[in-house]
């Protein structure tokens, strides 16, 4: 079932990650993978332009159907697959409400994490300036507040819709895993670290693990003071 499917992903990218999960949890493994470099620019190759105009990864493909937004490709996969593996979209109506709302408001948070990460990647040098970066900073630790008030509503051992794994949890884990590679403090944000702990050795997500970061677990820094 997985053999007609290409999936184009660079490692550590949540994106990429996010599709990954949800594949895993579809129990749909052995599906033709190749990681490609960022570094080496490998996204802007002609493989995957050929799939992706916009020269980005994730690049997914299903037979002849491309899908290759990462939010786009997990509906998706839920959708097709709907009696494989784990159920995704909870059927009551307000777990499910709040699985849209946590997704959505999913890519604010990893916007918000990009633009301090990356912000010497995403700026030109003569156009860097430390209040932009302060600013940055200060918009990403409200909006950590925001994940740790919705977290200590639900509840210790709670998933970010309530008491199921779902593609909230798919789309979302991988920024959280991504703040703390860079050095966020678990002591500061004590539930967004308890949701890491929570999945960080779930089947789907240690079987997707970004490879580079079993090579190094150390990670980085850059986000100690936030």
């Amino acid at each position: 079932m997985a053999l007609d499917m290409t999936l184009l992903w660079g490692s550590g990218s949540p994106p990429c990650w996010r599709v990954m999960i949800a594949l895993e949890e579809k129990n749909l493994q052995g599906y033709n993978q190749k990681l490609l470099s960022f570094e080496k620019m490998e996204h802007k190759s002609q493989e995957v332009l050929d799939m992706n105009a916009r020269g980005q990864l994730p690049s997914f493909k299903h037979g002849d159907v491309i899908v290759n937004d990462s939010y786009a490709a997990c509906f998706y996969l839920e959708s097709q697959f709907k009696s494989e593996g784990n159920k995704l979209i909870p059927d009551s109506p307000d777990e499910q409400a709040l699985m849209y709302q946590r997704m959505f408001e999913g890519l604010s948070f990893y916007e918000k994490l990009n633009a301090v990460i990356y912000y010497s990647w995403f700026v030109p040098e003569e156009e860097r300036h430390d209040s932009a970066l302060k600013r940055n900073k200060d918009a990403l630790a409200t909006e950590l507040k925001l994940w740790e008030g919705y977290l200590q509503k639900l509840g210790s051992g709670s998933h970010l819709a309530g008491p199921s794994f779902s593609l909230a949890d798919v789309t979302v884990f991988p920024t959280v895993a991504t703040l703390f590679r860079f050095g966020v403090s678990a002591e500061h944000y004590p539930k967004l670290g308890e949701y890491y702990a929570l999945l960080k050795d779930r089947p789907s997500i240690k079987a997707s693990w970004p490879p580079h970061w079993l090579e190094n677990p150390k990670g980085q820094d850059t986000l100690k003071d936030i």
